[in-house]
C-alpha cells in the first residue's frame, strides 16, 4: 500500500481468537522496532514515532481486552488511522511520564501550550509540531495534558535529508519551563524513513 494511503480496514483486523494466540510473537517482533521509534527527552518526557504496524498492533490490543466488536472496531479506526503517517510526515504520542502524582501535577501545571513547542529537526531545518485534532490539551487553569498527538510535517527538502545516511535529526522542545534536545541515532533516522512516500 502506499504510503500516502496507509489505513487499517477491518481487512487488516485479525479475528481475536487468532490474535490471542499470536499476540506474544507479534509484540515481541514489533518491540525492536518500537525501541527505535522511542525517543527520550528530557527527564519526564518520551516521544513515541507511530507507523502503520504500531496503531495496527494498538487497535489489536483494545479490541482483545475490550472485545466491543464491530461497533468498537469503528471507533478504533477512527481514533488511531490519524496517527498512521501519510507519506510527508512524521506522527508521534508524546508522552509526559511521572510516577509520583504531586510531582506530575506541579510539572503538568507548568507546562502550558507544551504541545505547540515540539518540534522534529532534520540538519538544521526545523518541522514544528502540528497538533492531533482541535482536542485542547490545556486547561484552563494552565495544566497540560500527560500525553499528545502531534503531527510533523514535512517539506521535500527534509524529507530528502531524512533519508540521507548521517543526517542530523533531533526531536525537541522548546517550551520556556522545558527545553530539551535528543539527537537520533541513524538507526532510528532509518527507521523513521518507513513513513516516507
Amino acid at each position: 500500500m502506499p504510503a500516502a494511503e496507509r489505513r487499517i480496514t477491518a481487512a487488516d483486523i485479525l479475528p481475536l481468537p487468532a490474535f490471542a494466540a499470536e499476540r506474544k510473537q507479534r509484540r515481541a517482533a514489533l518491540l525492536p522496532v518500537k525501541r527505535l521509534r522511542r525517543i527520550s527527552l528530557g527527564p519526564w518526557c518520551t516521544v513515541y514515532f507511530e507507523s502503520f504496524e504500531t496503531m495496527l498492533f494498538q487497535v489489536q490490543e483494545m479490541l482483545l481486552i475490550e472485545k466491543g466488536g464491530d461497533e468498537q472496531l469503528a471507533d478504533e479506526l477512527a481514533a488511531y488511522n490519524p496517527m498512521i503517517p501519510q507519506g510527508a510526515e512524521l506522527i508521534a504520542t508524546v508522552m509526559f511520564e511521572i510516577d509520583d502524582p504531586d510531582l506530575r501535577a506541579r510539572v503538568l501545571g507548568e507546562l502550558g501550550g507544551v504541545d505547540e513547542h515540539f518540534f522534529v529537526e532534520i540538519d538544521g531545518a526545523r518541522a514544528g509540531a502540528v497538533q492531533e485534532g482541535d482536542i485542547e490539551r490545556t486547561r484552563e487553569d494552565g495544566k497540560t495534558s500527560s500525553v499528545h498527538f502531534l503531527h510533523f510535517p514535512l517539506t521535500p527538502a527534509q524529507i530528502a535529508a531524512l533519508r540521507t545516511p548521517g543526517a542530523r535529526v533531533l526531536a525537541g522542545c522548546d517550551h520556556p519551563r522545558y527545553q530539551h534536545l535528543a539527537v537520533l541515532s541513524d538507526e532510528s533516522r532509518a527507521e523513521l524513513t518507513k513513513d516516507l512516500a
